[in-house]
């Protein structure tokens, strides 16, 4: 079986979920199926980097660009998109992976950008013959909001990479060197208004305990509105906005921090609610979209709308003891169920069925 991928954002330099999802899952694949032939596909700007990259046997290079990728049709026999869009090329078969609609669900992008990720979006899901959906929440949007019929959508989990550990001298340099000598709160994920962090900042500011804040992702949509409230904030000078910050930091700061505070209005999957649960981190996130779906019972669950309730989940997962160690257990137990090896045994499930 030959087996043609976009893996362009497998290649991002500073990647986000889709990013992570693109090239961990290339790699699972790669090892589970060494006797399929895959064709990795870059776009223009991302081809000349994949070369520098080595991969075993069974994977070969291709440019995703016309008229190049159209001479690939009759070649494959299944043709996966992993950013939710396909290439405008008629394959024997294709599959599109979508990881989220959030642009559908509320006002958490431009009215340009709705426009064209609406327009994408729609277009994968009608020539699709199969959709993997990273999320059964996501399921849900693609068939309501796209009209895709349920059989035609298959639900496969992300992985995790676990948390790596480090010495108590490692995290005591990391915190001196980010002054973040004090106990905080740690939110991953982008500075924007679909992660709820006007809420969550004046969550913040009622608790009365001695922590820091941290916020560690770039700005997205709304940014500025999030920045000026926590200069209005009583509690500014405890809430320190990181940006964008590297895997090795990211790591450390999952390791050093009290809890995860992730209270997001709307996920496709949440990656850092899963990867704080491998690290040990106790965790509060949202009841609702894919989030509750990936806690299980290993979080605090509240409701995002609601303040007060973001701000005594805080709490309690600060000073309760026995729930911190209770949460950090079932959290481990958790993340250990979502494996890269299987999200590729059910992606190479859905190709069998479709070659």
């Amino acid at each position: 079986m030959r087996i043609a991928l976009d893996a362009s954002h497998s290649l991002d330099r500073d990647p986000s979920g889709v990013g992570v999802y693109s090239a961990r899952l290339i790699d699972a694949l790669l090892a589970a199926a060494p006797e399929t032939e895959f064709l990795l596909c870059y776009r223009a700007n991302r081809y000349f980097r994949s070369l520098w990259r080595r991969r075993p046997a069974n994977a070969r290079r291709r440019l995703l660009e016309p008229p190049l990728i159209g001479r690939l049709a009759g070649q494959v026999h299944v043709f996966h998109g992993l950013n939710q869009r396909l290439p405008r090329v008629r394959f024997r078969r294709s599959v599109a992976t979508f990881h989220d609609l959030f642009v559908l669900t509320g006002p958490y992008a431009t009215a340009e950008f709705q426009r064209r990720f609406a327009g994408l979006a729609r277009e994968a899901a009608e020539r699709a013959d199969h959709i993997i959906a990273v999320s059964r929440h996501t399921a849900g949007l693609v068939a309501e909001r796209l009209g895709v019929e349920p059989s035609r959508i298959t639900v496969a989990h992300h992985g995790v990479d676990p948390i790596p550990e480090f010495g108590a001298e490692d995290l005591a340099v990391f915190r001196r060197r980010l002054r973040l000598e004090r106990p905080f709160l740690l939110h991953v994920g982008a500075i924007q208004a679909r992660k709820n962090l006007r809420r969550l900042v004046e969550a913040f500011e009622s608790l009365s305990l001695d922590l820091d804040l941290v916020l560690a992702g770039s700005d997205g949509y709304g940014a500025a509105e999030i920045h000026g409230r926590i200069a209005a904030s009583s509690a500014r000078w405890r809430i320190r906005a990181l940006g964008y910050v590297d895997r090795p930091t990211l790591e450390r700061l999952y390791r050093a921090a009290t809890a995860l505070a992730f209270p997001s209005l709307e996920e496709g999957f949440g990656f850092p609610a899963l990867e704080a649960m491998s690290a040990g981190l106790p965790l509060v996130t949202s009841n609702t979209s894919a989030l509750a779906e990936v806690a299980g019972d290993a979080a605090l669950l509240v409701d995002p709308a609601d303040t007060a309730a973001i701000a005594a989940a805080l709490a309690r997962a600060v000073s309760d003891a026995d729930l911190r160690a209770e949460l950090i257990r079932r959290g481990s137990a958790r993340a250990g169920e979502f494996r890269w090896s299987r999200a590729a045994a059910e992606t190479l499930a859905v190709y069998g069925r479709l070659a």
